[in-house]
């Protein structure tokens, strides 16, 4: 029985918590340094103190250290790998090939996306090398999947919501070579969130000021069944900058359709982690941040793939207007069910293709009062921020626990309180006590105690009364056994916890080791002599110093499967493909110009800066 993994994530302790509560089996978040999101580091007091908690139900914690490691930073990433091991986190998500080699304690190592894994050789060479998880590239097909899963033994982790790169993941460098924030060291400055002229070879603009390079949010909720029978066992969001109520929302959506998948088949598949989750809300993808929903390459390459109108979140369609609106007083024709609220944050695509937003100051049903002029054509309208679900989210809105069962006995003292939860922990909680007969039956009396489980992590799913007699217990007895039983039950918990520990290296086949090799082979992304040393390891020909420590000139600074052509209906793979002219280029508002070059035996764009 193969166990499926939701995984989450975490911008802080907090989120974590949370994602926890609302059911992920793991949460990924990044420790004090070296992560791929340099703005969401945390302590290791806090991931430790996740750790404990997220145990006690058998979820699992992983740190991001998926930035590329510079020489004098060997060491520094050294002390904070053992910090986080004696932390007891699961395992590390890393790109650096150097984790590969460094004298590192046990710790499980997992390859981050970052390390671009998309064939089945490089997969390989992972798994060889000890990685227990590999993050599949988010642009693989469910076909590509599948073969990947049938010629490998690794644990393979895909992408399922949340922001788009439209580079390769680790094979992007145009916030680099732009603004000296470098995507491979957690300081991505959103480049393809820009806006671009789109220019012929004459330099003349075809289509100005539009997002070009800016997906839309993925979203494979329809789509995990099939994902699981192409082989994926853990589940990703994306959202380490996400704040928290992204994370109550996006989890807890995932967690209902993958227990509704698992229960079907229930013989092939079962949770990685323990308790079920009660929520005081709807999950509903649409009012968390989003640029609009595509599954990516998952089923088909498609257009419209990209949001050239905005990088903003554009949220949920609402309704529309039935004429042109100019003031603050208006009427919507609303879709079905929709309600809105003083507080509500509308938007819509002007006629100049442009996201135009505004708040809402109060409504009487569909009667909206702006809190500013607008001017608004006849249009779909979209609200991007819904007051009423925020409020919400800022709640308590999820309850965890796992059952137990109780057993009531008698000892030579007193009473015993023998408890058993769904992870197979069982202990005994004692009490000394007079032993009497009771005057009327105390089996309710009894269950009625020992149900009081409010606060911790347990629901009381079986009581069986072992006694011998109708014994007259008080309920401070009944209550200090409770108690008792609960503290042993999380102490177990979290003592008997064992992390999963890294394997042993084993050899390559000179197709799996070839997969290091890029060209350019800056792209190989070595920033340290013991990455290098590997590549030696490997008779493997020398890499190029990393594009963040020596940039070439007129640079490849992305690679994508994504492709303009085809987002334009001008794939000339296509029947009714149609000829544009060319070559193409990108020009940002300041001028500075970047060719586009086609690969249409590779189905890939190549962005070059000139």
């Amino acid at each position: 029985m193969r166990k499926i993994e939701l995984l989450a994530p975490a911008r802080n302790l907090t989120c974590g918590l949370e994602a926890v509560k609302h059911g992920a089996d793991a949460v990924y978040i990044g420790g004090p340094s070296f992560g791929a999101r340099s703005a969401a580091a945390n302590s290791i007091e806090d991931i430790a103190e996740l750790c404990r908690q997220a145990h006690i139900y058998g979820a699992k914690v992983y740190v991001a250290l998926n930035t590329i490691i510079k020489e004098d930073e060997l060491k520094e990433a050294v002390r904070v790998i053992n910090a986080l091991y004696a932390a007891k986190v699961d395992a590390l998500i890393v790109q650096d090939l150097a984790l590969l080699r460094l004298d590192l304690p046990p710790i499980a190592l997992h390859a981050s996306t970052q390390m671009d894994n998309r064939t089945a050789d490089k997969v390989k060479f992972l798994q060889n090398e000890g990685l227990t998880q590999v993050v599949l590239a988010r642009e693989l097909s469910l076909r590509e999947i599948r073969q990947i899963h049938d010629q490998t033994d690794v644990s393979l982790e895909a992408f399922v919501h949340g922001a788009l790169c439209v580079s390769y993941s680790g094979r992007c460098y145009a916030s680099q070579h732009c603004f000296g924030r470098s995507a491979n060291r957690g300081e991505c400055a959103q480049f393809c969130r820009m806006a671009f002229d789109l220019t012929d070879h004459n330099d003349r603009p075809l289509l100005k000021e539009r997002h070009w390079l800016s997906l839309k949010d993925m979203c494979r909720i329809d789509h995990l069944e099939a994902m699981l029978d192409a082989g994926v066992s853990s589940f990703k969001i994306e959202g380490r900058l996400k704040d928290v109520a992204y994370v109550k929302n996006v989890t807890a959506a995932y967690r209902q359709a993958l227990d509704a998948i698992i229960a079907r088949r229930s013989d092939e598949f079962c949770r990685s982690s323990f308790g079920s989750s009660a929520y005081t809300f709807t999950p509903q993808l649409t009012k968390s941040f989003n640029r609009g929903f595509t599954d990516y390459f998952l089923t088909a390459p498609t257009p419209d793939m990209a949001n050239h109108a905005t990088p903003k979140s554009i949220g949920e369609p609402i309704g529309q207007t039935t004429r042109a609106v100019k003031g603050r007083v208006f009427d919507l024709l609303l879709h079905k069910d929709t309600t809105l609220s003083a507080g509500d944050g509308l938007c819509f695509i002007d006629e100049k293709g442009r996201l135009q937003g505004f708040r809402l100051n109060r409504c009487e049903g569909s009667r909206c009062f702006a809190a500013s002029e607008v001017n608004i054509p006849r249009t779909l309208i979209y609200r991007n921020h819904d007051a009423a679900f925020e409020r919400l989210l800022a709640s308590p809105t999820a309850t965890r626990t796992m059952w137990l069962d109780f057993i009531l006995g008698e000892n030579e003292n007193g009473y015993s309180l023998t408890a058993k939860d769904e992870m197979g922990f069982e202990v005994t909680a004692s009490a000394d006590c007079l032993k009497e007969e009771a005057r009327s039956e105390q089996a309710e009396q009894c269950r009625k105690q020992l149900s009081k489980l409010g606060g911790t992590p347990f629901t009381l799913r079986r009581l069986d009364i072992n006694l011998l007699g109708n014994r007259f217990i008080p309920a401070s007895v009944l209550a200090g056994l409770r108690r008792q039983a609960i503290e042993l039950l999380l102490e177990q918990h979290i003592t008997a916890y064992h992390t999963e520990q890294r394997p042993s290296r084993r050899s390559h086949t000179a197709a799996e080791a070839r997969t290091l090799v890029c060209s350019p082979s800056y792209q190989a992304n070595v920033a340290n002599s013991v990455a290098e040393r590997l590549f030696e390891s490997l008779e493997l020909p020398r890499p190029a110093k990393a594009f963040e420590l020596s940039e070439p000139a007129k640079p490849l600074i992305m690679t994508c499967r994504y492709c303009l052509r085809r987002e334009l209906h001008c794939c000339l793979k296509t029947p009714q493909g149609r000829a544009v002219p060319g070559p193409l280029s990108l020009r940002l508002a300041d001028g500075r110009k970047f060719s586009l070059k086609f690969d249409c035996a590779q189905c890939q764009m190549q962005v070059y800066a000139e």
